[in-house]
């Protein structure tokens, strides 16, 4: 016997232990359990005009669905409250989260032979639930009661209420009844009538058999509104005649079609990454509203010519396209076009605006204004467009035009003018503007990129672009894109004087200026002033073209995704065409207008008129001039009425370089027994070169110069160690542009003088 009690008492101490255990791990999963705990609310997304745009939702734990919603409510809505309560708890405020008596009743009528079955989930239970969702079994539903008794307790009545109206499934993603509210009828939660309460409170018990968009489930959700309806009026909380009013509401409540996203999801994809990364924030929790820059009517429009315009491309290869339009004056957002079709092939999926490509020349104005700000350039100057000095870089168009005025330097996009002035400016220096202004965001060397910065080899993208020419649009303020009325924005920042944004926006604006490279009449001209830059990369692989209006900067890109060439399809011939539609849109020029007006000069300048062979002031002798902003203390020399137009009003030096008989000077020694200097003066030390495989032998070289002092008879040209070349000091010295990293050096010959090596990378 004594046997038999020590097992019986070894069982049951055992069993106390299993059951406290038990209790200690069920009041353990009920503690993780109960805490209030909800997604962040999702914001919905308008255009500028109120029209629907999008909505940023929760992607559900990787089962494809989006779901919306979560919006807390700033204060109970009694109405909803009272229609909610009718049908999922009505002893809500009595009980301490489960309903004894409805449970009971779901015994009885689950276990019975009541025809009629019924749940005992409180109100507190389904938060448990919806904070928490596992399948329906006993063990869970224990969980749930536990769970829901311990919410109440530690939070209160009205939290947990509060809590199951922001977390509520009322069907197509929605959750919450401030957003139902907001989704299905467009209007606060606090505007709802009786009708539309009925049918919302409906819904939870089961959102897709009650899903008011399909005639079934509106029927279902209807009959169901009808019951809210008469309990309220048992329940005395609404009247007999008010009864009756919103069962005839409900039963000709006819629901309207939700409203659709756009055909723009890289700009939805945009607005969500703005969204999560915080850049764009709601002003109110409650009711989480953005206000977006975008017109949807532009938008549209856009989307369509950048799609029709690239079809009648894509025979010259060209696959892809992105656009983007920003309001000039306060540099918002209008429409963005990532691609010519997220699904519509050839890497569609990526936003193009947002993607990193040779820029082409589209970053010449800059150099451009900064050389002219740090005074390294005046308007006046005479830049040299000639094969001597361009380190191996020619032109577009494979000519040279000789001496150039700025103006027409830049307007006719010359790329030795450009590099030239680049050199003049410093590389580092020109680096570093250009990130000031957002192009970039490399911390690598400036002699990584070498001169081919200033045509194309410094990627960057194309709302940076755009963002970046706001600054010469406005007057040298760089400003941020602005995406919506709730951005958060940094005050504009002066990054250029006025006086050289609008001396650079009168050059790009300047149809006779462009010529001889772009005819008159073409796509680079409007019959509003516009300021307009092209810009064809590497091969043909980017056509780019910015332009800006006194209403709105257009930036657009032209291009494949694999980065592969195209045929011949240049800025100018692609992507202009696209942004001169776009801009006559944005106008709403008719054929044949022609505005009044052009962009404000530079302060304190004069309008001169200028001789395109000297960049003197013109007295009658000129036969080709250009009206120039001058200041008084730059004003030039006035050609001589006795000179001639033509060759001789070119100046001395620059005549000399032009024809080849310029040299350096030659000091009358011969340089025995004397130290003797010797450095290569081009190429520059690391620069860059890309090589153009498609350009004749002939144009692909380099010209190799050295200086020598004092002078000697001979140098010799030493290419990766071996001997290429012996000729006078002052002899230009061509090389065959090969790819790959190169070394030179000049030597004497018989002697061990030599000079530094000079590093050169091919592309």
């Amino acid at each position: 016997m004594s046997l038999l009690r020590t097992r019986r008492a070894t069982l049951t101490l055992a069993f106390w232990h299993l059951f406290a255990a038990c209790v200690l791990l069920y009041a353990h999963l009920i503690n993780q359990r109960a805490q209030l705990i909800a997604p962040a609310p999702t914001p919905i997304l308008y255009d500028r005009s109120g029209a629907f745009l999008t909505q940023v939702g929760h992607d559900d734990d990787g089962r494809g669905r989006v779901d919306y919603g979560y919006w807390p409510l700033e204060q109970l809505p009694d109405r909803v409250v009272r229609a909610t309560l009718a049908l999922e708890d009505r002893r809500f405020f009595d009980h301490a989260g489960v309903d004894p008596y409805a449970i009971a009743r779901a015994v009885w009528q689950n276990f019975g032979n009541a025809r009629r079955r019924s749940g005992a989930s409180t109100i507190a239970m389904q938060v448990a639930r919806m904070q928490r969702p596992e399948p329906r079994t006993w063990p869970n539903k224990l969980l749930e009661a536990g769970t829901g008794v311990v919410l109440t307790l530690r939070y209160g009545h009205e939290a947990v209420l509060a809590q199951y109206l922001r977390l509520a499934p009322y069907g197509n993603g929605s959750h919450g009844i401030a957003h139902a509210a907001r989704l299905y009828f467009d209007k606060p939660v606090a505007d709802l009538s009786w009708a539309e309460i009925a049918l919302l409170s409906a819904i939870p018990q089961s959102p897709t058999l009650m899903n008011p968009l399909r005639p079934d489930g509106l029927r279902r959700a209807i009959q169901r509104g009808h019951r809210v309806l008469d309990i309220l009026r048992e329940q005395k909380v609404i009247s007999a005649d008010e009864a009756a009013i919103a069962h005839n509401q409900l039963k000709t409540l006819r629901m309207p079609s939700l409203p659709r996203r756009p055909d723009a999801l890289q700009l939805v994809l945009r607005y969500r990454d703005l969204v999560r990364d915080g850049a764009i924030a709601p002003e109110a929790e409650t009711a989480p509203l953005i206000h977006t820059t975008i017109d949807l009517s532009l938008q549209t429009d856009v989307t369509n010519l950048a799609r029709q315009y690239l079809d009648g491309w894509r025979g010259a290869g060209a696959q892809q396209v992105a656009v983007m339009v920003v309001s000039r004056q306060t540099g918002e957002v209008l429409a963005q076009v990532g691609s010519g079709g997220y699904y519509a092939g050839h890497a569609g999926a990526f936003d193009y605006t947002r993607t990193q490509r040779s820029p082409g020349s589209t970053l010449k104005p800059f150099i451009y204004a900064l050389a002219l700000d740090r005074d390294v350039l005046k308007p006046t100057d005479m830049l040299l467009d000639l094969p001597e000095g361009a380190s191996g870089i020619g032109n577009a168009d494979r000519e040279f035009l000789g001496p150039m005025l700025p103006r027409q330097a830049l307007a006719n996009s010359r790329n030795v003018p450009a590099t030239n002035l680049l050199r003049s400016v410093g590389l580092e220096t020109t680096f570093h503007f250009l990130r000031d202004l957002g192009l970039h965001d490399l911390e690598t060397p400036a002699d990584s990129f070498g001169l081919s910065m200033a045509i194309g080899s410094l990627p960057t993208r194309l709302d940076w672009l755009v963002r970046a020419y706001g600054a010469l649009a406005n007057d040298g303020q760089l400003q941020d894109l602005a995406w919506a009325r709730e951005q958060r924005r940094r005050p504009p920042v002066r990054v250029l004087s006025i006086d050289s944004a609008r001396l650079v926006t009168s050059f790009l604006s300047d149809a006779q200026a462009r010529l001889p490279s772009f005819h008159r009449y073409g796509t680079l001209e409007y019959p509003f002033p516009v300021a307009i830059k092209t810009g064809t990369s590497q091969g043909y692989r980017d056509a780019w073209a910015v332009a800006y209006s006194d209403k709105a900067i257009v930036g657009v890109w032209i291009g494949r995704g694999d980065d592969g060439t195209m045929n011949r399809l240049t800025g100018a011939s692609s992507a202009a065409r696209l942004v001169h539609a776009i801009l006559v849109r944005i106008h709403g020029i008719k054929p044949g207008d022609i505005a009044e007006a052009r962009f404000p000069p530079p302060p304190g300048r004069k309008p001169v008129e200028v001789c395109l062979t000297s960049g003197q002031v013109d007295a009658g002798a000129c036969s080709q001039t250009l009206v120039e902003w001058v200041r008084p203390d730059e004003m030039p020399k006035a050609v001589p009425a006795s000179l001639r137009p033509g060759a001789d009003a070119v100046p001395a030096p620059i005549k000399a370089i032009a024809t080849g008989s310029a040299s350096l000077p030659r000091p009358d020694v011969d340089g025995d027994g004397q130290p003797i200097r010797l450095s290569i003066s081009t190429p520059a030390r690391n620069t860059q070169i890309w090589r153009n495989p498609e350009q004749p032998a002939a144009f692909n070289r380099l010209a190799l110069k050295a200086v020598v002092e004092p002078r000697v008879a001979q140098i010799v040209w030493y290419v990766d160690g071996q001997p290429f070349a012996v000729a006078a000091p002052d002899q230009p010295v061509f090389w065959p542009i090969e790819p790959g990293e190169h070394r030179f050096q000049i030597r004497l010959p018989y002697r061990d003088e030599a000079s530094a090596v000079v590093p050169v990378y091919v592309q």
